[in-house]
């Protein structure tokens, strides 16, 4: 579903840039920003073009979280897909670039550490283990299995991950190892998640991650590894384990960031609301973990209420549970 989505977005992408006496008469709504956020927001992108009989054209791009508020604080998109709070920097960006936003969550990943299927030694691993793979005291030395764990074989390890600007990296390097962005260097990066996929899949030796729409689409091309919490317990991501909270600290939750100038335009704050109402069933849909259905109404609120900044101050929470996120909104 994903990968449709992903063709129907490019297609209309092109043709937002071929037509041009007919386009005059559409009214647009961009978007750029995280590849995990993007099976969301495309699939209520598809839904509300739908609704309007063509009369909106929704571009939904995928340059990562950081190239997304990249672009957002230049102003050249009207909402921002994130997979981790606006970071201060980008705050102090926007400030200066006069961009005032409105954050919405709108699901919950499951941040999802996937292995070659053929891989038969790695049942679990802990935040540990990872760390020893990916910190950067590890580059061009941890070059093998068997360095993780004396019990695994000595293979060579192969490594693939988001690239810089991913939102998923911040969030699972400041989860594992302790500092967003803090990672070795010498592994396979690409912001397209499914270049991931494919790298893991050809592997046997390799390991990656990504967000849990991906895996799922792709699960069976890969693995998905049980990750051990903080109670000791060696959880696979699920909708269940993200709701109930025993799949820490890999669970996280992901954002829209509008533009609050262009949310006075009809077409945008139409668009919003929108995702608001179907956000729920469409993140079910691709495979996200829906949040409670007073999460959305209260959006909804927040963005008629034009309620502007971020209540993240600029820094990740790792480990975030729904039932303290929704804590954390009704602040």
């Amino acid at each position: 579903m994903q990968v449709t989505r992903l063709f129907a977005a490019m297609s209309l992408a092109l043709v937002g840039v071929a037509v041009s006496g007919a386009a005059t008469a559409q009214t647009y709504v961009k978007i750029d920003g995280s590849s995990t956020v993007f099976p969301v927001t495309e699939a209520v992108a598809e839904d509300f073009q739908k609704s309007k009989k063509g009369a909106v054209r929704v571009t939904v791009g995928i340059s990562g979280t950081g190239g997304g508020f990249k672009k957002f604080c230049r102003g050249e998109t009207d909402i921002s897909n994130a997979s981790r709070p606006i970071a201060k920097k980008e705050m102090d960006v926007c400030k200066e670039a006069g961009i005032e936003y409105i954050e919405l969550p709108v699901a919950y990943d499951a941040l999802t550490v996937v292995i070659n299927p053929k891989n038969d030694f790695v049942k679990q691993l802990s935040v540990a283990e990872l760390k020893a793979m990916w910190e950067p005291a590890a580059q061009g030395k941890v070059m093998s299995w068997k360095q993780i764990n004396p019990a695994f074989p000595d293979k060579p390890l192969k490594l693939f991950g988001p690239g810089a600007d991913s939102g998923t990296f911040d969030y699972f390097t400041e989860a594992v190892t302790g500092k967003s962005k803090s990672s070795r260097g010498d592994f396979t990066a690409s912001e397209d998640d499914n270049v991931l996929v494919q790298g893991v899949s050809r592997d046997v030796n390799a390991l990656g991650f990504f967000g849990f729409a991906y895996y799922e689409e792709n699960h069976s091309k890969l693995r998905a590894v049980p990750i051990v919490n903080e109670k000791g317990q060696a959880v696979l991501p699920s909708n269940d384990n993200v709701i109930n909270g025993s799949y820490s600290p890999l669970a996280r939750p992901i954002f829209i960031y509008v533009n609050a100038k262009a949310a006075a335009r009809p077409e945008i704050k139409e668009f919003v609301e929108y995702y608001m109402t179907h956000g729920a069933k469409l993140a079910k849909e691709v495979k996200y973990v829906p949040l409670p259905a007073k999460a959305y109404s209260h959006n909804t609120e927040e963005f008629k209420a034009m309620k502007k900044g971020t209540k993240f101050g600029g820094e990740n929470k790792v480990g975030l549970t729904i039932e303290e996120l929704m804590k954390l909104e009704a602040k």
